[in-house]
């Protein structure tokens, strides 16, 4: 429902409360009824506010109704069972989204209720080893769709991608670059047990040698610095990981290393803090938080007897880093096998005392995602090694497809992505099924030699009385909803959800025998047109929040 309809509504109902109960104030709530037979709109305040006025809520909602001030938004309101108050709206009400989409088609849904806020999502973050995986797909869709629609309710959204460029994952990397350099295949007794056995490997250590024999340095002389290998694969691996993101559609506004914390000392300081505030302590020769002072199920080593921080010490000083540059809202997003770091981290902010909140920062977790190609699940990448990479699913399909059915889905469930459906031209295909709902109405607007006027007034819309009329008005009523829902619930999947309800709401309209838009009757083609229109309006704004296409023609 529009706002501004929704503020007419409230503001009398407020009037009729007011005259019934002079002494109750009350927050007039809203709601869609369940079954549209019911009405437009249901207020259950009577059933609220009786026992406050003392009576019952059925004589409530009648009083209140006999008081309600005349609304032209307001056609009818009806009591339904103990005292559920069911309103219809006029047909100029329902109208009134065509002529709004018209005349702001580039704001439409927005909102400013969030203007100012900064927000940081860090997404993706994987190890500079390999090539990103399909659960970094997954994780790539997801987080650049949330921040365009936390961006549409007015938030200063900041992406960034953390780069684990420290540990013995690197280190692998390292030997298995050089195992390759010298010639050694992946089956030799010699290569490293823990080394990385994808094609990329190989096409690393050719570059390597190639980059010193341009340099003038032969490559056995090179070959021998772990370092020097190391720092060039990493590099590479980073380079590789951003041009297929930027493939994918997705810009990060910083890359933060984790190297820095070290080398900036904020590790060092993050541990001394904890160290001081008494939230440490020795045991077996080892450094330990005490995390379950802040909710944890068992404390955590933060230094190992032997040497060394355990992971979750850098995490702790790289969220600490967040907030002191500013941004109190932070939200990660990650494979539901990071549940387990979620307490400990947001116990180690907590117990710096920098000052942030509890529940900081945000997780959203996604589960992984199963591939299935010429009806079998793929399990291999050649270029890999043991995964399905986000450039095989990309070629496979489309950057289109791979991104609108990676949110189709909510986070935390299983997904299966079936390429072959993805590249199918049908009904079946969800992606297809919503670009051709864009496209079929630029079809129908090309032939209907009506021009789109963004100023059109409500009389020229009188004619839209039909049911699969108003089913469509009544849904592009709801885009600003489902844009506020996808936002506060960090949920981007209901933007998929509306997409596919207002593209069979178009594709119901469209295929009507009763209510052809190429008619001879001038008024009502003329209000089809603009109906359309609208309606491609808002089908273009949500396919662009989830970074996809709208196209002309299919």
């Amino acid at each position: 429902m529009l706002a501004t309809i929704k503020n007419s509504i409230t503001q009398s109902f407020t009037a009729a409360l007011q005259a019934v109960a002079p002494d109750v104030v009350h927050p007039i709530t809203l709601e869609r009824p369940r079954d549209t037979a019911h009405g437009d709109v249901a207020c259950n305040m009577a059933m609220q506010l009786a026992k406050k006025v003392g009576t019952n809520p059925r004589a409530l909602a009648e009083s209140l109704i006999a008081h309600l001030p005349v609304n032209p938004d307001i056609a009818a309101v009806e009591i339904a069972g103990p005292g559920f108050m069911n309103i219809r709206l006029t047909d100029a009400a329902k109208q009134r989204v065509v002529t709004e989409v018209l005349r702001h088609p580039s704001t439409y849904g927005q909102s400013q209720a969030h203007k100012g806020e900064r927000v940081m999502l860090e997404f993706v973050s994987a190890n500079p080893t390999g090539p990103l995986h399909v659960g970094h797909a997954r994780q790539a869709a997801l987080g650049d769709t949330l921040g365009a629609v936390l961006a549409s309710q007015g938030y200063d959204v900041h992406r960034e991608f953390y780069y684990n460029d420290a540990g013995q994952q690197i280190a692998n990397l390292a030997i298995s670059v050089q195992a390759r350099a010298k010639g050694l295949g992946v089956d030799a007794p010699s290569f490293p047990a823990d080394g990385y056995r994808g094609d990329y490997i190989m096409d690393i250590a050719e570059a390597f040698v190639q980059k010193q024999s341009v340099n003038g340095v032969t490559a056995t002389g090179n070959i021998e610095s772990l370092d020097e290998i190391r720092d060039f694969a990493v590099a590479y691996l980073r380079r590789e990981q951003d041009l297929d993101l930027q493939a994918f559609g997705v810009v990060f506004d910083n890359y933060f290393l984790e190297s820095s914390l070290y080398t900036s000392g904020d590790v060092e300081k993050t541990v001394s803090r904890l160290t001081e505030l008494g939230h440490t302590y020795e045991e077996g020769g080892a450094l330990w938080f005490r995390s379950t002072d802040y909710g944890d199920d068992k404390d955590r080593v933060m230094r190992k007897a032997e040497g060394g921080y355990t992971y979750f010490v850098p995490d702790v000083a790289y969220h600490v880093n967040k907030w002191q540059r500013g941004f109190t809202k932070v939200i990660n997003i990650q494979g539901t096998d990071h549940h387990g770091t979620i307490a400990r981290v947001r116990a180690g902010v907590k117990a710096c005392d920098v000052g942030v909140a509890d529940g900081y920062p945000d997780y959203v977790l996604h589960k992984m995602v199963m591939v299935m190609k010429d009806g079998a699940e793929v399990k291999l990448s050649k270029r890999a090694g043991s995964y399905v990479t986000l450039r095989d699913l990309v070629e496979w399909t489309n950057k289109d497809a791979a991104r609108f059915l990676l949110i189709s889905r909510k986070a935390d469930t299983e997904f299966v992505f079936d390429v072959d459906m993805a590249v199918s031209q049908s009904d079946e295909n969800p992606v297809y099924y919503v670009q051709y709902a864009h496209a079929r109405i630029s079809s129908i607007l090309d032939k209907a030699e009506v021009a789109v006027n963004s100023t059109i007034d409500l009389a020229a819309l009188a004619s839209l009385t039909a049911s699969t009329e108003t089913h469509l008005m009544k849904l592009m009523s709801e885009y600003p909803d489902a844009l506020t829902a996808a936002a506060t619930e960090l949920a981007p999947h209901h933007v998929v959800y509306y997409l596919k309800d207002l593209a069979g709401a178009v594709h119901g309209f469209c295929g009507s025998k009763t209510e052809r838009v190429l008619t001879d009757d001038v008024v009502v083609k003329t209000a089809r047109v603009h109906l359309l229109a609208a309606a491609r309006e808002v089908l273009a704004s949500g396919l662009n929040l989830l970074g996809v296409s709208a196209p002309m023609r299919m």
